[in-house]
Order: C-alpha cells, then sequence, then structure tokens
C-alpha cells in the first residue's frame, strides 16, 4: 500500500459515497478512525453528533478541503452541522461553475471554428 496524498484521507475533505444507503451523495470526513475507516457527515441527513463510520475504499476523495471545517476541527474537535453543509455545498457550486466553464469553452471553441471554415472558402 502507498501513502499516496491522494489515497489518504484528512478531517474536512469532501467524499462522494460510492457503496451502501447513501451512495451518490457528498459527505465531509469529520474524523480518522485508523487506516482502513473515516467517520463522515454531512450535517443534513447525517448529523457531525452521529457520524457514519465509512471504509475508505466506499469513498472517492474529492481534492477539495474545507478549510473552515478543518479549523473547527482542530480547535474545538467539534465542527456545526451548518459549517459541514456549506462546505459542501460550496464545493458543488465551485464544481458546477468549472463544469459551465468548460461547456462555455466548449462552444466557443465550436464557433471559431465555424467561423475560420467560412473564412477560409474558396472564392
Amino acid at each position: 500500500m502507498g501513502t499516496d496524498l491522494e489515497c489518504t484521507p484528512v478531517p474536512g475533505q469532501l467524499a462522494l459515497v460510492l457503496k451502501g444507503r447513501e451512495a451518490g451523495s457528498y459527505c465531509v470526513i469529520v474524523r480518522i478512525l485508523n487506516h482502513r475507516f473515516v467517520e463522515v457527515a454531512d450535517g443534513n441527513i447525517r448529523k457531525f453528533d452521529k457520524a457514519k463510520k465509512k471504509n475508505i475504499n466506499h469513498l472517492d476523495l474529492q481534492p477539495y478541503v474545507s478549510a473552515e471545517v478543518q479549523k473547527s476541527l482542530q480547535e474545538t474537535g467539534r465542527v456545526t452541522n451548518g459549517k459541514l453543509r456549506f462546505a459542501i455545498a460550496h464545493y458543488l457550486n465551485e464544481k458546477k461553475q468549472l463544469t459551465i466553464s468548460d461547456k462555455r469553452k466548449g462552444e466557443v471553441s465550436r464557433w471559431l471554428r465555424k467561423t475560420s471554415l467560412k473564412l477560409k472558402a474558396p472564392l
């Protein structure tokens, strides 16, 4: 087993649940139990006080770590459910904006190709 940063979860990191009843939903890692298990919560259905124990292999770790959640966990050992909901909403909003901008870039490049083809047409 490697020690890649991508495979090592950190408190405050977002993850997509791949297996189980909550599959397809996003959550925040709130505690690392050992090399195989973490506790996750989303602040909505799964509250911080009743965090779910999940196998790391059943999560798709996202490259986003919420600084606010991480700071709160380090200072007090706890985090509010509102901060968890905000972190997930913030990540999803950023992800949505990136996909929209990618689509716009695709539309612009497609428009440029059409325009350049018209310009290169023989007289």
